[in-house]
């Protein structure tokens, strides 16, 4: 029996993973925060088997608030786990300042984490590169001042540590091109330039695979997206083919800016910024699947996928969706079905939450596991921060953040990781958190 029950709990763990869905574009509420994740331009490193998101907190606009820290350990639920930098009173990081793409890598001989970041002026006259470390990941790091790398101008950067453990920064050096330089055997400083493309590119993330280095980045376009470029090469300094599209010409990369790109078992994940220049707040991720074959690079657009920590990534395929206006849901304390022109059969459910809690049930919601899984909730938000509301599934509460959707009857995709029980007895209720005002709810999407 003891192997049987083993293979049961084994399964039912990879069944519990695998129902948990990316879902590109989407509003990613974060543990510990009730917030939309605020990880702009960021990375990811991985220490003992958890995974650390680190980026640019864009709450209060474009000037530097902090850097923040996430953890997880599937890639899907991220919790807040602390600020690596916040804002100081005076110098580079004070108010009106200019920090961006924050990277982490870790050096083995001084057992530090070596955070760079690009360090700016509001108006961007300054150009330089900002360096912190720490003992810990997600602890405080210890900032240790700025510089333009050799010299030279450094605004969108990257780094990189190759197989050997030498550390390299990406680095777009605006009157001369994308540099990559080699840095000290500490990762706190660089040595030399071991390539200059003249082509102006921003937004580097190097990626190697089968002793091949693939260069990724974007066309100088400021905030608006483009058509992204790879090249491919052998050698850190070249030669190096002719920068090329990796998604279909014309998509601006599916409406995205590269930032890191990273392995995950038996596939590789783009990670990918959706700028939003007139509310940075609002700015969300397009984390979609690449595929590497040989010299060539593909994105894949997807609505929804699975990315296992093991094997190779899928689709999600739809299942049923539940409109918030059915009559065989239940609405109670002023909440009411409103018209909603974007949304599926015009309609949607108002009036969610506020002083008077008003509440919307939506029951028979079905599932063919007892397993956590992925919703995706349709819904407007007119306004231009955030919305919030409690989310009960069978009983167990949640806090789900709503960006703003460009329009109150502009329908837009929160995601919540719920656990739901086998059959189709599950009742998902939406209700006010903190007597705030919830979104209009258009559907559910199983």
């Amino acid at each position: 029996m003891v192997p049987g029950f083993l293979i049961a709990c084994l399964a039912q763990a990879a069944t519990a993973v695998a129902s948990l869905q990316i879902v590109p574009g989407a509003t990613w509420t974060a543990a510990g925060t009730n917030q939309h994740v605020q990880a702009h331009g960021g990375g990811i490193i991985e220490v003992d088997s958890t995974y650390y998101w680190i980026g640019e907190n864009k709450l209060d606009g474009s000037a530097f608030q902090s850097v923040n820290c996430y953890s997880s350990k599937n890639l899907v639920e991220w919790k807040f786990a602390g600020e690596l930098l916040s804002r100081q009173s005076s110098g580079d990081l004070g108010p009106d300042r200019v920090l961006e793409r924050p990277k982490v890598i870790y050096n083995e001989a001084t057992s530090k984490y070596v955070l760079w970041m690009h360090i700016d002026s509001s108006n961007y006259g300054e150009a330089k590169t900002g360096v912190a470390t720490s003992s810990s990941v997600c602890g405080t790091y210890e900032y240790l001042g700025s510089f333009q790398p050799l010299g030279h101008q450094s605004r969108d950067m990257g780094l990189y540590k190759d197989d050997d453990g030498t550390g390299y920064l990406l680095t777009e050096d605006r009157p001369n091109g994308l540099r990559i330089n080699k840095l000290t055997d500490d990762f706190t400083n660089v040595t030399e330039t071991t390539h200059l493309f003249p082509e102006h590119i921003e937004a580097p993330a190097l990626y190697k695979q089968n002793g091949i280095y693939y260069l990724f980045g974007s066309q100088l376009t400021g905030w608006s997206n483009n058509d992204n470029k790879y090249v491919t090469a052998t050698s850190l300094s070249g030669p190096w083919t002719d920068w090329a599209d990796f998604a279909p010409s014309g998509t601006n990369t599916f409406e995205s800016q590269t930032t890191f790109i990273l392995k995950v078992g038996d596939s590789v994940l783009y990670m990918g910024d959706r700028w939003d220049s007139s509310n940075l707040m609002r700015s969300t991720y397009i984390w979609l699947p690449l595929t590497i074959e040989g010299t060539t690079a593909t994105l894949h657009n997807e609505t929804a996928w699975v990315l296992p920590l093991e094997g190779t990534w899928s689709s999600a395929e739809d299942g049923t969706n539940y409109e918030a206006e059915s009559p065989d849901n239940a609405l109670s304390n002023g909440a009411k079905i409103i018209s909603c022109s974007g949304c599926s059969g015009g309609k949607s459910v108002g009036y969610i939450g506020g002083s008077g809690d008003g509440t919307v049930e939506i029951t028979n919601v079905a599932s063919e596991e007892s397993t956590v899984s992925t919703l995706r909730v349709r819904y407007a938000n007119g306004d231009s921060t955030q919305r919030y509301a409690n989310v009960t599934v069978n009983g167990q509460s949640h806090v789900l953040a709503f960006l703003p959707s460009g329009g109150g009857n502009t329908p837009f995709t929160s995601t919540l990781h719920t656990p739901l029980q086998k059959g189709d007895t599950n009742i998902i209720t939406f209700s006010a958190y903190e007597e705030g005002w919830g979104p209009d709810l258009d559907q559910l999407v199983m």
